[in-house]
């Protein structure tokens, strides 16, 4: 059989495979391309900026083609196609003969008819050559903007601003960005985003001109405002390359595509088409998965296989320059028959919504930003292959009763589809892991799953995991794509080799540029392992936000101040003190369960100023924004109360002021009570401390909050110099080998082995471990220092405590407040 394609796109390509697979040396192949280099990702187009080799973008090199006996023709297009002789003519002036043809022959950008889009320094956005030509330019420009508001749109605002274009406006016609994915609040949400990383949107905007002389010099708009920039990049839609089918006389749609059946046949049954040149249904699909779908189906039908291609689901997770942007099944329904759950955090950045049918049984669609983590579970709950849970707000906001992924998984029916770029569904990772593929790169190579755009990847490790826990094998969990270990492995690695920063730890463990998951868990890792200030040795880009600036980010926009109360003992000067700065900046003050005060309101640019007052009359840090030591509570104890064993004020004061700062995997609380009544909540902490007539028992993993769950009891009647011993033991065991943040209980329960194993190893020193773990520990307390003190004394890190870069003092004039009880609160979010 001698098949001929035409178009060696990412969907030419994957005919090949398709057709190789599926019919092997029973078929001779021959491609057409019309540009010079082999298929290249066009997904990841963005990434060329990042290395500027396109080879990287290949999806296989030319031999690859030489090894499977396929004939490539790079740089010359057909021109013309005989029908009636079932043969072709190329630019080159070859005649090729097919049996069958497929055209793969994809898009091109869609130019608005704007009077002057051939002047110098417009550009479209389409391929590695137009990429080549916008970074040549752009080392004249000082400001560009980009035509449309969509995935390649913001791609390209992207790509622009990393060329060090720093005024970039992206123009959209449409009222919001993405008009097609994601509603207007999701919209309003990511150009938040978008504008925080320095792109300015206009949205409703309609472009009349383009103007310049001897190139562009601005745009002028229908309402007759103008703006000046340098370069212009394209890049408002697609339409499909359907001129070669046209001269062919194949039946084409009134605005274009090549219209085919469910068998992907043309006008002509010997002539296929796929990908985005292709027309079913009144639908051009622009995404990949589609195309992928179509050639596998193709490939399928040509070796004698009964299969129809009846559509696809279009739901899409991105990456948008850094913010996670899904939609899926129906996200824009609306109406009597539609219930809606939204739920918007401006704070963080996040905005998700759900449709549900109108008795609440059926998922029906949805849209994620900025966080698209339970993006794949919707998708499969929307298509009916997972139960919807009791209470659907759960989908987006969390269980309150827990829920492992696992469990998710072991829910979703064999036969869902689990990667739609390729098809792949759950029962086909299952067989490639029962075939002996053990690591996500073996299943990804085996199926496929996870080659395309990569979005489905967090299932397939779930799966993967929960097959080799089913198998009573331990399947390793990595830190994240970078760093192929885990958050234990690199702990010894860093310590090891003594690494300081997070580039150093990405240099020498690592690979890529790091992520929003790796780089808050390494920087962790350095505060547990050397106690150094957080916000120095160029690790402060890479902190959570709070720990960027040493507080908690509060409702509205403003900024938390808990200075530490050790032991919650404080004195008459220092409240005085505390109310005084609460009414010199105006804060909310009020008392905590952790027996401190907490003062809410603050101002970025006051906490310098704030903390300098406090700094002056003795407070230090309440660490109240990291993971780290919050509070040890304590009980008046034998001081004052009648009932009192042991000075347990005294005694939480030594502890807090021995474990303060150190950062862990998650926070860390403790409570000292006097006697068995318990007043301080001992038993409800990270580790807590109960006086008795011997001494003291010594209680660990205990918590509070949504899942509560009470200590239990390590060590009993023992001295304070061994309680100091027992827990420099169990917290730097915890330090060590607790998952990225896992509180202590649910360490423990976790622990193989439980209470029994983790006495072995702090009481007994079953690994002869012990003296080691009181040395690191020892040298974490010896190395302490008040984080906002260090702030305030150096002027680098001082410098950040600005909202205005360029006016230092001058605070967010978005800030409101309303009065209360006569205080203040963040005004209500309109």
């Amino acid at each position: 059989m001698k098949v001929v394609i035409i178009g060696n796109g990412m969907v030419g390509f994957k005919c090949c495979e398709k057709l190789l697979h599926y019919l092997g040396d029973q078929v001779e192949l021959i491609v057409f391309g019309e540009e010079s280099r082999p298929a290249y990702d066009r997904v990841h187009l963005s990434d060329y900026f990042s290395h500027f080799n396109a080879e990287e973008l290949e999806l296989a090199p030319i031999s690859w083609y030489q090894e499977k006996g396929i004939t490539l023709h790079l740089g010359d297009p057909v021109v013309l196609i005989n029908r009636e002789e079932k043969n072709l003519v190329s630019h080159s002036g070859k005649e090729t003969v097919y049996d069958f043809l497929v055209l793969a022959t994809g898009s091109s950008a869609f130019v608005p008819p704007i009077p002057g889009t051939e002047k110098p320094g417009v550009f479209i956005y389409r391929t590695i050559e137009d990429l080549e030509l916008i970074r040549d330019w752009s080392k004249k420009a000082r400001s560009a903007a980009v035509l449309g508001g969509g995935l390649l749109g913001l791609e390209a605002g992207k790509a622009l601003l990393d060329l060090g274009i720093t005024n970039t406006h992206i123009i959209e016609f449409a009222p919001r960005l993405m008009p097609r994915q994601i509603d207007a609040a999701g919209s309003e949400m990511l150009s938040s985003h978008l504008e925080k990383l320095g792109l300015t949107i206009h949205t409703s905007k309609q472009t009349a001109a383009i103007e310049g002389e001897d190139q562009i010099s601005g745009l002028r708009f229908q309402d007759d405002s103008r703006l000046q920039v340098d370069m212009l990049v394209i890049s408002a839609g697609i339409k499909p390359r359907d001129e070669l089918a046209r001269l062919a006389g194949l039946e084409l749609g009134h605005r274009g595509g090549i219209l085919v059946n469910d068998l992907l046949q043309t006008s002509d049954p010997s002539i296929f088409a796929i990908g985005e040149c292709a027309l079913h249904n009144g639908m051009i699909y622009g995404l990949v998965a589609p195309g992928y779908d179509m050639a596998d189906i193709l490939a399928s039908q040509l070796a004698g296989n009964n299969r129809h291609f009846t559509g696809f689901d279009m739901s899409t997770k991105l990456k948008l320059i850094g913010v996670d942007v899904a939609s899926f099944g129906d996200p824009m329904l609306e109406g009597p028959d539609t219930r809606i759950i939204r739920v918007a955090d401006s704070i963080n950045g996040v905005y998700k919504r759900i449709n549900l049918s109108a008795d609440g049984k059926k998922l029906l669609g949805g849209v994620l930003v900025g966080d698209a983590s339970s993006y794949n579970q919707l998708v499969q709950v929307c298509k009916g292959f997972m139960p919807l849970p009791e209470k659907p707000e759960e989908l987006i906001l969390g269980s309150k009763t827990g829920g492992s992924a696992a469990a998710g998984i072991a829910a979703l029916a064999e036969d869902a589809i689990i990667c739609s770029c390729e098809g792949i569904s759950k029962k086909s990772i299952i067989d490639a892991v029962n075939q002996g593929n053990e690591s996500f790169d073996s299943i990804k190579k085996c199926t496929g799953a996870g080659s395309g755009c990569g979005g489905c990847t967090p299932m397939v490790k779930d799966i993967l995991q929960a097959e080799l826990k089913a198998k009573g094998k331990l399947g390793k969990v990595v830190v994240c794509e970078h760093f192929g270990y885990s958050r234990q492995e690199l702990f010894d690695i860093i310590k090891i080799k003594k690494l300081q920063s997070y580039d150093e730890v990405l240099d020498t463990a690592g690979k890529g540029d790091g992520c929003e998951i790796c780089k808050p868990l390494v920087v962790s890792l350095l505060a547990s392992i050397w106690n150094d200030m957080i916000l120095k040795k160029g690790n402060d880009t890479a902190q959570d936000s709070n720990d960027r600036f040493l507080a908690n980010i509060q409702k509205g926009g403003t900024y938390s101040v808990v200075p530490r109360i050790p032991g919650g003992e404080i004195t008459p000067d220092k409240l005085l003190v505390i109310g005084s700065v609460a009414k010199k900046y105006g804060l909310y003050t009020k008392i905590t369960g952790g027996q401190r005060i907490d003062l809410f309101g603050a101002h970025l640019d006051d906490l310098p100023f704030i903390w300098e007052e406090l700094i002056e009359a003795g407070f230090e840090s309440g660490h109240a924004y990291g993971k780290a030591l919050r509070t040890v509570k304590s009980c008046v104890g034998s001081t004052w109360c009648r009932f009192g064993l042991h000075d347990s004020v005294s005694f939480a004061i030594r502890i807090e002021e021995r474990y303060r700062g150190i950062r862990a995997p998650h926070k860390i609380k403790s409570a000292v009570s006097g006697c068995i009544r318990e007043c301080a909540e001992a038993q409800s902490k990270d580790f807590g401390l109960i006086a008795t007539e011997k001494g003291w028992n010594l209680f660990v993993a205990g918590n509070g909050g949504s899942k509560p769950q009470h200590a239990v009891l390590l060590a009993s009647d023992i001295d304070e110099a061994t309680c100091i011993k027992y827990i420099d033991r169990f917290l730097m065991f915890y330090i060590k080998t607790a998952d990225p943040l896992t509180r202590t209980a649910t360490w423990l329960n976790k622990l193989e082995g439980g209470l029994a194993y983790l006495k072995e190893v702090i009481l007994e020193d079953s690994l002869g471990i012990a003296d080691e773990l009181e040395a690191e520990m020892q040298g974490l307390v010896d190395n302490y220092q008040c984080e906002w003190k260090e702030a305030i004394n150096n002027p680098e890190i001082r410098k950040r405590f600005q909202h205005f870069v360029n006016a230092p003092g001058e605070k967010d004039p978005t800030v409101q407040f309303d009065p209360m009880r006569s205080q203040k609160r963040a005004m209500e979010w309109k």
